[in-house]
């Protein structure tokens, strides 16, 4: 590559494994079961062997919505649904138990009154708070904040061991400062979580982590982060006190402003790949910053796009800025962000070509390209979750990833 100070931009693209709501407790699949053999049973006696079927057929398809939406309820008591603080943006509140579930089914369903007694039972013991310490600094989220090497890595200096230090202080102030939100999210919204059937198992809601010691562990994690983000470098500190800020706003209110939790989010994963470049003072093209911009909001729009057409399906309820998107709007936003966002890489691989005589760039449009339409078979079925777990779930998304990474990988270092 001609001028290695220049980057570009490499998708990780979460791009989506086809995951969906996965299958939920053996108290559903039991009470399930046991009703389509129960309508099975009487249809038998007074209907011909063809209805029966077709009975059975539609009372087992119209269980599967309830038992969707108690799934998703149930990821999001984890953080594992919705946005940057935490899973607010999923907020499905459909109460859909299992009327027949027995009592070790109950133990371990997340919106059950058994299970919320097992979470509570340790509230107040050292290891309780310990491990609704750690449960809160939500590790598994940290995953995303591998984007911090995509700067480094598009412009060939990856093997540059100062470059790749200066990476991971990036990656350790960014997980710092991301699980800091997480407390200061949930201690704002302990009140409301409590009500929540699943929610109230949150460390906070359920007071394994007493409300002055999440401020005081978030005051930490945030100051810390800048503390050394300031050590690293002046512009990695800049970056990180945007990040905090535009969070801060987000939980204080801004999460329920419709497009501007679209664009927050977004800038979340815009800031940490910016975040690389910006600790190791590489100067990033303007292709890198419009390639990551719309690949996350179009990653944002197509969780919001499921989360709805969800929710318009089931009937379930979601919080108030979900309310102000219809799924055909939410369908022209990450329609219109995928196709920038392609035209966008393809400029950019063109350009490796004439800088550096090199066409494993251009080559790289196509897994590229096969993994976007990929993850919007996903988007479009309403399944697609995070971005990170559909990810990781999907082999054929992985593969490709592998690709483009090893084609990109011969443009900027063969």
């Amino acid at each position: 590559m001609a001028d290695k100070n220049e980057t570009g931009f490499q998708l990780d693209e979460e791009p989506t494994t086809g995951q969906g709501p996965q299958q939920d407790s053996e108290g559903i699949a039991g009470g399930q079961a046991s009703g389509g053999t129960r309508v099975a049973t009487e249809t038998a006696t007074t209907e011909p062997a063809g209805e029966s079927a077709a009975s059975r057929g539609a009372v087992e398809t119209d269980s599967e919505l309830p038992r969707q939406v108690e799934e998703q309820v149930e990821a999001d008591s984890s953080g594992a649904i919705g946005s940057e603080a935490g899973g607010e943006a999923a907020a499905l509140e459909e109460d859909s138990g299992a009327g027949g579930a027995s009592t070790s089914a109950d133990s371990t369903d997340k919106s059950s009154d058994a299970y919320h007694a097992r979470v509570t039972a340790a509230a107040g013991t050292p290891a309780g708070l310990f491990n609704g310490l750690i449960r809160e600094l939500r590790p598994k989220q940290w995953v995303k904040n591998i984007l911090v090497l995509a700067a480094p890595f598009t412009a060939g200096s990856l093997l540059d061991v100062s470059i790749l230090l200066d990476a991971a202080m990036a990656f350790v102030v960014f997980s710092m400062a991301a699980s800091g939100i997480y407390f200061i999210n949930d201690a704002l919204d302990v009140e409301s979580d409590r009500a929540h059937p699943t929610k109230r198992n949150r460390p906070i809601a359920a007071g394994l982590v007493p409300l002055p010691i999440a401020y005081a562990v978030c005051g930490l994690l945030l100051v810390g982060s800048l503390v050394i983000s300031g050590l690293v470098s002046i512009p990695l500190l800049a970056v990180m006190a945007v990040y905090i800020a535009v969070q801060l706003g987000y939980c204080f209110g801004l999460k329920h402003q419709p497009v501007i939790d679209l664009c927050i989010v977004a800038s979340g994963f815009l800031l940490r790949a910016v975040a690389g470049g910006a600790a190791a003072g590489l100067v990033i093209t303007q292709w890198f910053y419009i390639v990551v911009a719309f690949g996350s909001l179009f990653m944002v729009a197509g969780k919001r796009y499921a989360e709805v057409k969800l929710a318009n399906e089931t009937g379930a309820k979601i919080r108030k800025s979900l309310r102000a998107y219809s799924a055909s709007y939410l369908r022209f936003v990450w329609a219109i962000s995928a196709a920038i966002m392609i035209m966008s890489y393809s400029q950019w691989a063109y350009e490796i070509q004439n800088h550096d005589n090199s066409r494993w760039g251009v080559i790289s449009i196509i897994p590229f390209v096969i993994g976007i339409l990929r993850y919007a078979v996903d988007v479009d079925k309403g399944v697609a979750g995070e971005p990170e777990e559909v990810a990781l779930k999907d082999k054929v998304l992985l593969i490709l990833f592998c690709v483009l990474a090893g084609f990109l990988f011969l443009a900027f270092y063969l």
